[in-house]
């Protein structure tokens, strides 16, 4: 049985180092970043993806990709807490060469699957990998992270209509539902809702969960795990900036980094 207690420890830890490594960099993401925390946790440390870091390109593996690329601090800090690489490393991102950047980027760390940054070519190669898998026959699966404001483009919605053509069971689609995208609520730019609706209109199994209640996100990732028929999409209701009260809902934190004052009230209220 999973101890509950020990994964939110878990985020509490990823927050931490997640604000540390974007104030020693002077830039970052911090309001995705903090947001998709518990779905990464318990992607990686709830027994959902298959991988390990003492063999990091595992044939067998579970594949992800995380097409929102620009949270990516939150996800360098699991896989440094995974022991894919020192913790050290993480004082060192967005450093001009090193593999910690800004946005994932393939040509420098072997991990990543993919170069993600423009919003919908994450996921656009999640569905290539879960097409070839299939032609395979292969038991991988492909999970791709997205942000609710990567669901304005087009790429996205072409890809959701071949995955569904193509039944493809193997692709498993997680939405961070922060309500918010790069200058302004989502809904008044360009309203999603009811964007289960439209997921299930293109043949999708559709489940909506609370993305920081491990109570919710560990059954949630479980069910989208076992979807044998079609594509899932788990859309995870969260706020941008979670954990550190002046940074949540606020526009102000999409890409920014924090202040002295700013970063020391983060860490006491974490």
């Amino acid at each position: 049985m999973l101890d509950l207690e020990k994964l939110k420890k878990t985020a509490r830890q990823v927050r931490i180092e997640t604000i540390k490594a974007i104030y020693q960099a002077g830039s970052g993401h911090p309001g995705s970043s903090l947001s998709t925390v518990e779905i990464l946790t318990g992607l990686y440390f709830g027994g959902i993806l298959k991988h390990s870091s003492q063999k990091p390109k595992w044939e067998d593996r579970d594949y992800f990709i995380l097409s929102n690329g620009h949270a990516c601090p939150s996800w360098y800090t699991i896989l440094a807490i995974s022991g894919y690489f020192p913790m050290e490393e993480l004082s060192h991102l967005r450093e001009f060469g090193h593999f910690l950047q800004g946005h994932p980027d393939k040509s420098k760390f072997e991990l990543v699957e993919t170069t993600t940054g423009s919003l919908g070519q994450g996921i656009a190669v999640g569905l290539g990998l879960a097409l070839g898998l299939k032609s395979l026959n292969r038991k991988n699966l492909v999970y791709v992270l997205e942000s609710d404001g990567e669901q304005d483009e087009g790429a996205v919605w072409e890809v959701n209509r071949i995955a569904s053509h193509y039944k493809l069971n193997n692709l498993k689609i997680i939405i961070d539902r922060n309500g918010m995208q790069i200058d302004n609520f989502t809904e008044k730019n360009s309203a999603l809702e009811p964007l289960d609706l439209k997921y299930e209109s293109f043949g999708f199994a559709v489940k909506t969960i609370d993305g920081h209640n491990f109570q919710d996100v560990i059954p949630g990732l479980g069910w989208l795990k076992e979807i044998k028929d079609k594509p899932g999409v788990l859309i995870a209701k969260t706020t941008r900036g979670k954990g550190v009260s002046f940074m949540e809902n606020s526009l102000g934190y999409h890409a920014r980094s924090l202040t002295k004052k700013e970063y020391y009230d983060a860490l006491s209220e974490l």
